[in-house]
């Protein structure tokens, strides 16, 4: 599979964001930190990563959660997904937000979120009166019944 070319600087003291197989959608972003940062429940903070990256255009970078921290201590992305877009030259952070009932201890290359690279399309809105008919209609949430 050809893999696309992302130009990243890497401040950090950590290796590069790596695949851990090799069907993986995303990569571990890694806390870079001076000091550990405690997390209180319901608190939130922006984690930095030293990792700054240039996508080519029509890509973007999604900041996800990490499943396990996610299920064992309640950690998330605040903003999920956070979209780090193809003109951005700042560092990726993480902003975590802490839903568990304890303190969190972050600390040093601690893998804290991860990142998938995605395409994306832009699109030109076109003003019109009356949208075209489907099945669902107009339907939204729990608009197909408890099954």
């Amino acid at each position: 599979m050809k893999k696309l070319k992302v130009k990243v600087i890497n401040k950090s003291h950590h290796p590069l964001p790596a695949y851990a197989t090799a069907l993986s959608a995303g990569m571990d972003l890694r806390a870079n930190l001076d000091e550990p940062i405690t997390l209180e429940p319901l608190c939130r903070k922006l984690v930095p990563t030293g990792l700054f990256i240039a996508l080519p255009p029509g890509y973007e970078a999604q900041v996800r959660p990490r499943s396990g921290l996610a299920l064992k201590h309640g950690i998330t992305c605040i903003n999920t997904h956070g979209t780090v877009d193809a003109d951005y030259r700042g560092e990726v952070g993480v902003l975590l937000v802490n839903l568990g009932n304890t303190p969190f201890v972050i600390n040093d290359g601690e893998r804290i979120a991860q990142m998938v690279v995605a395409r994306h399309e832009q699109v030109a809105f076109e003003s019109v009166d009356v949208l075209d008919e489907t099945e669902r209609g107009d339907g939204g949430y729990g608009h197909s019944g408890v099954k």
